[in-house]
């Protein structure tokens, strides 16, 4: 008999660079997560289906980045990018050769490869179509795909219902038309989530203060049935650290929301799965073992043997050396020697099945019955940060494959085999640090949610005339302009001081065509014909934002399902 379940959830996102040229801010980010990630990962799974495993991991493909991997100029561009890594490799060869380190031209011969497999793999294994590769691993068993928000949204500090209606509606839409059928699952965008209460827009000089449906209403409107949360939230606990109490619009929203939770008295465990009050599933991450193999301090990634991320040789950019014993001086590092590197995996993956086997035992003993460890990781871990990851995970398959005591287990598996039985309120969050929102609602990228929020409501006042005539196509342009703004992305990285300018400068783009888009709109709207120059402007744009040509002004026009007219929730709404 199993002591539990093993469930690995891989969230697989980029925001929309590919219009936005070659740069190490750009699309090189696309290029690099597709070579080093999705293209490994997809051998991985091509290897274990030789073999007979079926590792039933959780993929979410997020909409956004499923739209520019079909793209005939991501396509290309890929080709361009491998070809222009191998020609990198060829003069780091000549280089080390005449300078007599043979080691390291041994490892540049290996970069040389590696982007050769990638260039006919993605040619003539995958005939150029990543997703239709997930697509043809989920109908084989071996995978199930879920959705995200489209452009990763943050939906709880969205500013109007319409909007996160939009992202959810579309990105069902977008699953469907991809993979073939309806997703059951989503990895909400930061894994952040928000009930329904009275609520006041955190950012702008609107004080109104409304009642606001939860997330999870959204997810039931549309068919979804679970959906993954952070384990603070489903043990029912605050905040960690202090700044959503020094942010005076976290503080309130915190307050407003704290009000409509009472902390549980009974024990709940982020082995578990639960429902909430729209019936919606949730699951919730192990912390356990999302250090052991997220960690580059204390986990398998820290390894001085794998390869070091942040050295690299220019111009190509390739990397030859490893992480090394001293990891804080880049000049100290050594070669790297990847025979020495893969070696050590066989045992990581060993030592995670033990991980896995320790807790689900001590899981069962305390409770009396299984368990199921959720694992959630970004899938970008495993090849662009961790070099050898990918291979790791084949390994952790095949060892779990031979393992009696540890089921591997999708979520869809999970609820059709065994139905939660306890509805549990959940609280305000996400897994960003701190649990709260401040890593996306601060002194330093309030001023975003100052200029999105009007952007959303007129977009709805947009949608509800636009759907047909002549405006038409200004506000559907205008709509993907917003979608792209939306991201959560560009609040993360502009907190992070990661990519910081080049955050700020998408993300104001993106709002000034919104603007200029809209107001053409509303002038068509009243009867007058646009001018060649706006005509142009709707070409450039339509040309260099174009994701989700089928979107459907509709889902921003109304509700599906409002509340009632003068509903609030248990808040007063002056509290």
């Amino acid at each position: 008999m199993a002591l539990g379940r093993f469930m690995l959830v891989l969230h697989t996102h980029m925001p929309y660079v590919l219009s936005h040229g070659k740069s190490p801010h750009g699309t090189d980010w696309l290029f690099e997560a597709a070579a080093e990630c999705y293209l490994p990962l997809l051998d991985a799974l091509d290897r274990l289906r030789d073999q007979g495993i079926k590792p039933r991991w959780t993929f979410n493909i997020t909409p956004i980045l499923a739209e520019q991997l079909d793209d005939p100029s991501f396509k290309a561009g890929f080709l361009e990018y491998c070809q222009e890594k191998i020609d990198a490799a060829l003069e780091d060869q000549e280089r080390f050769r005449a300078s007599g380190e043979l080691s390291m031209a041994a490892t540049a011969h290996m970069w040389q490869r590696i982007f050769t497999r990638c260039m006919v793999q993605f040619k003539h294994r995958w005939n150029q179509d990543l997703c239709g590769a997930w697509k043809r691993f989920q109908e084989d068993g071996l995978i199930e795909l879920i959705t995200c928000g489209a452009t990763h949204g943050y939906l709880p500090l969205a500013g109007t219902d319409e909007s996160v209606q939009g992202q959810v509606k579309l990105a069902v839409d977008s699953h469907k038309r991809r993979f073939g059928a309806a997703p059951r699952g989503i990895w909400l965008p930061e894994c952040a989530y928000r009930p329904a209460y009275d609520w006041r827009a955190p950012a702008g000089d609107d004080e109104t203060v409304w009642p606001r449906k939860g997330v999870d209403e959204f997810l039931a409107e549309n068919g979804i049935d679970y959906f993954f949360v952070d384990s603070h939230m489903i043990r029912g606990g605050e905040p960690l650290g202090t700044y959503w109490q020094k942010f005076p619009q976290l503080a309130e929203l915190f307050q407003r929301s704290k009000q409509l939770f009472t902390p549980p008295a009974e024990h709940r465990s982020e082995y578990e799965h639960y429902q909430v009050a729209s019936d919606r599933i949730i699951f919730a991450r192990d912390p356990r073992t999302t250090v052991k193999v997220w960690s580059g301090e204390v986990g398998y990634p820290g390894d001085p043997r794998y390869l070091e991320f942040h050295k690299q040789l220019y111009p190509g950019r390739l990397r030859y050396w490893k992480i090394s014993e001293n990891k804080a001086d880049l000049g100290a590092k050594g070669p790297y020697q990847p025979f020495e590197a893969f070696e050590q995996i066989p045992a990581h993956a060993k030592d995670l099945v033990g991980v896995l086997k320790q807790t689900l035992a001590e899981y069962r003993a305390q409770a009396g019955r299984a368990g199921t460890v959720v694992a959630m990781y970004d899938t970008e871990l495993f090849g662009h940060w961790w070099w050898e990851g990918p291979e790791f995970l084949y390994e952790l398959a095949v060892q779990l494959h031979q393992e009696s005591q540890v089921e591997c287990t999708t979520p869809g598996d999970l609820v059709d085999q065994e139905p939660p039985t306890r509805q549990v309120p959940l609280p305000e969050g996400s897994w960003g640090e701190g649990g709260y929102h401040s890593v996306w609602l601060n002194e330093d990228n309030h001023w975003t949610w100052q200029q999105l929020y009007p952007v959303q409501k007129e977009m709805r006042a947009m949608a509800k005339v636009m759907q047909e005539g002549p405006a038409r196509r200004w506000a559907e342009q205008a709509c993907r302009e917003m979608l792209l703004a939306e991201a959560s992305d560009w609040q993360f990285l502009i907190s992070t001081w990661s990519a910081r300018d080049y955050a700020e400068a998408r993300f104001a783009d993106h709002i000034e065509r919104f603007k200029k888009l809209a107001e053409t709109a509303w002038r068509v709207k009243s009867g007058q014909a646009p001018t060649a120059e706006e005509e142009e402007f709707l070409a450039e744009c339509a040309q260099k934002d174009a994701p989700f040509p089928h979107l459907d002004l509709a889902w921003w026009a109304r509700l599906e399902h409002p509340l009632p007219e003068g509903a609030t929730h248990s808040l007063p709404a002056g509290s």
